[in-house]
Formats: structure tokens, C-alpha cells, sequence
């Protein structure tokens, strides 16, 4: 386990918990600790869903920014990618995830809740890209993951701007799905993330891999993609025993081993 970023398993459910005080800003060694926490819930077969999770006070407020003002551009550079790819192992984890966000999600932070499934919010948050206000941009799938996910215009105001969004707004235009006390965001992610720790794992990777993957490209090589993985599925012992099971008792009482 790192000294910032932890994985901790129950019940089926894996939450990365970030824990740089005060404001769980996003330096080089929570980022590398990040990404090895996250290949690691990605491959444990006991951790089901994931919950990623700054605590009870802040999800990440953003980037160190004093990290970021000795570096040179040949530094920024070298660091930039391997942000960004660290980012996407988050976003590319084969089973449902879930940001558990409370008080602030601004810049890299909110750019790892953008690369979870669902977002669950305090009704006291703030979230945003205020990247533009150090004179800069987001540099680690702002500009591309929050306009697949709230449309172009939309984030173009966030993005020029750099203003901070309150959660009734975060809700109305999409950045966030579900807002809650901020007592009780981890356990409304607990309950989302809890549907699927005895579902079918590979089911679900696979229209993961399918919704995803089909925004890369055109309807058609979406399509492609879509009946590659489904037909893929129908060798798993999942399939079988969904389909027996329907057909013995009726759909909802399938019994899953993940295989």
C-alpha cells in the first residue's frame, strides 16, 4: 500500500481511497500510487465494483499546483502522459465505478471522477476545470471526457471560464448523477457499487468495453464492436448459467461465478 492512495476490500467492493491531507492534491507520487492501486483492483477477482474516494471532507481538489510551477515544459512534458495514462487505467477498469465526491472535485480531481461510471455528489460540492485561471488547460482528459459526457458548448463555458459548478447545477447539466447529503455520499456509493458484486462480471466488463469504445468511433465500428463482445460472451459459464436459469425459474435468480 502507498502513502496517499489505498485499496480497501468488503463485501465485494473495492475502494480506492485517496488520503493526502488537506486537500488530496494530485502530486507525482499519489498519481503513481494511484495507478498501481488501480491495476490492482482491476485484476483482484474478489473486488467486484470500485468506489474511488477522497473521504469524508474532499474528494481532490485539483492538481500540486507548486509541483507544477517548477517544472519546465521538458518536465511537464515527461509528466503530462504518464498522467494521463494513469487517469485512463481508471477509466479503463473492467468493472463499475463509482466517485464518491464530496466537498471539492476541481481539475486532475475532477478529471478522475470523470473517469468512473457515476458520479455521487454532497449537495455542497463544487466541481469544475479551473485550469484556465493558472493559464493553462486540463491536461489529463478534461477538455475530451467532460465533452462526451455534457456536450461541447457546455464545456466550453466551464472550460474558458475555470468557474466553480454547485451541485444543483452539476446535476442539471450532467456532470454529476445523483446528489446526496455529504453525510451520506460513501454510502450512496456503497449502495450503487453493491448491485453488482454478485452479477456477471464478464457481462458487465463487456458493455463496459462496448459503450465506451463505441464513442471512439462511428456508429458502424461501434456496432462491430458491440457484436464482437457480445458474441464473445456466450463461452463464459456466466452466459450458461444466466440462461438456464431463466429458463428454470424465471429471469433475476441467476446465480453468477464470474467465469
Amino acid at each position: 500500500m502507498g502513502e496517499f492512495v489505498k485499496l480497501e476490500v468488503a463485501d465485494g467492493i473495492g475502494t480506492i481511497r485517496l488520503d493526502r491531507p488537506p486537500m488530496n492534491a494530485l502530486n507525482r507520487q499519489l498519481q503513481a500510487e494511484l495507478r498501481e492501486v488501480a491495476i490492482e483492483a482491476g485484476e483482484r477477482p474478489d473486488v467486484k465494483s470500485v468506489i474511488v474516494y477522497g473521504g469524508p471532507k474532499v474528494f481532490a481538489a485539483g492538481a500540486d499546483v507548486k509541483e507544477f510551477a517548477k517544472m519546465g515544459h521538458t518536465d511537464i512534458a515527461d509528466y503530462a502522459p504518464e498522467l494521463s495514462r494513469t487517469l485512463t487505467v481508471v477509466a479503463e477498469l473492467p468493472k463499475p465505478t463509482v466517485a464518491a465526491i464530496t466537498g471539492y472535485a476541481l481539475g486532475g480531481g475532477y478529471e478522475l471522477a470523470l473517469c468512473c461510471d457515476r458520479r455521487i455528489a454532497g449537495d455542497n460540492v463544487k466541481v469544475g476545470q479551473p485550469e484556465i485561471l493558472l493559464g493553462i488547460i486540463p491536461g489529463a482528459g478534461g477538455t475530451q471526457r467532460l465533452a462526451r459526457l455534457i456536450g461541447p458548448s457546455k464545456t466550453k463555458d466551464l472550460v474558458y471560464t475555470g468557474r466553480f459548478v454547485e451541485a444543483d447545477e452539476a446535476l442539471r447539466i450532467g456532470m454529476v448523477d445523483e446528489v446526496v447529503a455529504p453525510d451520506d455520499v460513501y454510502a450512496a456509493a456503497v449502495k450503487w457499487a453493491g448491485q453488482f458484486t454478485g452479477a456477471a462480471s464478464r457481462a458487465l466488463a463487456a458493455a463496459k468495453a462496448a459503450i465506451d469504445g463505441g464513442l471512439d468511433g462511428d456508429l458502424n465500428a461501434g456496432l462491430r464492436l458491440e457484436t464482437a463482445l457480445f458474441t464473445g460472451l456466450f463461452s463464459t459459464e456466466d452466459r450458461t448459467a444466466g440462461m438456464e436459469s431463466f429458463i428454470a425459474n424465471g429471469p433475476g435468480k441467476a446465480t453468477f461465478s464470474g467465469k
